[in-house]
């Protein structure tokens, strides 16, 4: 049985999370998306579904760490693991802003087997990610409920129009979060 993650699909699915600059002022839309990084660190946990596609119906679970970009630098870094039934799948995603730009990759970006981040926007408690690998383009949204609730879906275009193919709903880990930062 192959783990089902390696599938484009599957690889899109576990994105896991951020943004871009939106408006005004560039500090203050580099300050307003630094806030919202921040706000999404921590270790989340939760389950998600494959909702189109040639995996549809396929349920997994993951756990994941943000950690926010270092001293001046706004973006994030999401490290953990997503798992099938006994199967796992190491996931990682870097987000930065570079030169007014959001830009990173999940896992090893489209070069490898993963996916190349290549735009986004943080707007209030809402971020959109551009996704591209090859000729495949879509978005990823995540929504933060408050602060220990957060949804994802993952869309592609087809055609003219986006299709979501995964959701994702993730609740934050409060003990282990205490553990993160008290270490």
């Amino acid at each position: 049985m192959s783990l089902r993650f390696s599938s484009p699909v599957g690889r899109i699915a576990v994105m896991s999370l951020v943004a871009l600059t939106m408006s005004a002022p560039i500090a203050d839309a580099a300050s307003r998306d630094k806030r919202f990084f921040q706000s999404v660190a921590g270790v989340w946990k939760g389950p998600g579904e494959i909702v189109a596609g040639k995996y549809k119906g396929t349920k997994f679970t993951c756990s994941l760490t943000g950690l926010p970009a270092d001293g001046n630098m706004v973006g994030l870094t999401l490290d953990g693991t997503c798992r099938v039934g006994v199967f796992s799948q190491p996931m990682k995603a870097t987000i930065a802003e570079v030169g007014g730009k959001y830009q990173g990759q999940f896992l090893d970006g489209a070069e490898g087997k993963g996916l190349d981040i290549v735009s986004g926007a943080v707007t209030g408690d809402r971020v959109v990610m551009g996704i591209n690998r090859n000729k495949l383009n879509g978005a990823m949204v995540a929504r933060l409920h408050n602060d220990s609730a957060m949804n994802i879906t993952i869309s592609v275009k087809v055609e003219d129009r986006m299709v979501p193919v995964i959701g994702l709903k993730l609740n934050r880990q409060a003990d282990a979060m205490a553990d993160t930062t008290n270490n």
